[in-house]
């Protein structure tokens, strides 16, 4: 078992170096033991016609959930190969939240799984989509 208070403190700084994520508010709030919890504030500019979270920030979400859970027990550097995402409603709340966690790590090949709700005013939360995917280990890689 990690140190979970270094692992989170170490995926915030990787965090803050993704220009992208810092584009969005992208804040994680877990990170360890092959699970990750990322948060994005749902405002305005990051819905689309209909007034719901645009499905391309919940695919994002997902995305780097899961490889912050991979990263969590990788001793390499981590990268998506793929993963599936199944929509199962309109993302409409205050926050969205993703949780990965890992399923199965081998050496080359890391399996999670994220869960993407949608948190309302009062704190409930929602399912909005289910993923899967699956995270290559790789050397670290450089700029």
């Amino acid at each position: 078992m990690g140190d979970e208070t270094a692992d989170l403190a170490r995926a915030q700084r990787v965090l803050a170096e993704q220009p992208f994520s810092v584009l969005l508010g992208t804040r994680i709030t877990e990170c360890g033991d092959g699970s990750a919890t990322l948060e994005i504030d749902v405002r305005e500019e990051l819905c689309q016609q209909h007034g719901f979270l645009h499905g391309g920030v919940v695919s994002y979400a997902a995305d780097n959930a899961l490889t912050f859970a991979a990263g969590s027990v990788s001793a390499g550097g981590v990268l998506t190969a793929g993963f599936s995402i199944d929509y199962v409603r309109p993302a409409v709340g205050t926050i969205l939240r993703a949780h990965a966690r890992v399923i199965n790590a081998g050496r080359s090949r890391i399996i999670c799984r994220c869960d993407l709700s949608t948190v309302d005013h009062d704190g409930a939360e929602r399912l909005c989509a289910v993923t899967q995917g699956a995270i290559s280990v790789v050397e670290t890689p450089t700029r």
